[in-house]
């Protein structure tokens, strides 16, 4: 395979891993250090061989978290899958608009949309996002931000790199 086609197979399971931080039972977090490990391993530069450590580290550091957290699901809050999509897309979006911070905003800011738009008001659509953050939110908001970082600093390194 080409190292074009190569790097964008590798993108397209960084996409899918990123997705998969979503949708419970998908292994986001392992698809995504499974591409950079793949990335490093063939192309086997200081640079690549750093990212991959720190991937490691900081996905790690995103498990120890995730046990610290208090364990509960965001359908128990009443939120819908589409609220969950709409979180995702917002923090993608966010993450690439305002490097890093943005994928906070941009999360919250989904999970307010789509409860606007569902529920019609404000005060209801904040009381609901308060909600679906206290339920699962922070706990998908932290492992989307953690692959965030690895997907952005693999794409620095493709590019600038």
């Amino acid at each position: 395979m080409s190292g074009i086609g190569q790097l964008l197979l590798l993108g397209l399971v960084m996409l899918l891993g990123l997705v998969g931080v979503l949708i419970p039972g998908v292994p986001g977090r392992w698809l995504v250090w499974a591409a950079m490990l793949w990335w490093s391993l063939h192309e086997q530069t200081a640079l690549a061989w750093v990212l991959l450590v720190c991937s490691t580290a900081l996905l790690l550091i995103v498990q120890v978290v995730l046990w610290l957290l208090p364990a509960r699901r965001i359908r128990d809050s009443g939120a819908s899958r589409r609220t969950a999509a709409w979180a995702g897309a917002g923090g993608i979006v966010g993450f690439f608009v305002v490097p890093v911070v943005g994928a906070v905003v941009g999360f919250v800011g989904g999970i307010y949309l789509c409860e606007r738009r569902r529920l019609g008001g404000h005060g209801q659509a904040a009381a609901a996002t308060r909600t679906a953050m206290r339920a699962a939110g922070t706990s998908v908001l932290v492992e989307l931000l953690g692959c965030l970082l690895v997907v952005g600093a693999w794409l620095g390194a493709v590019i600038w790199g």
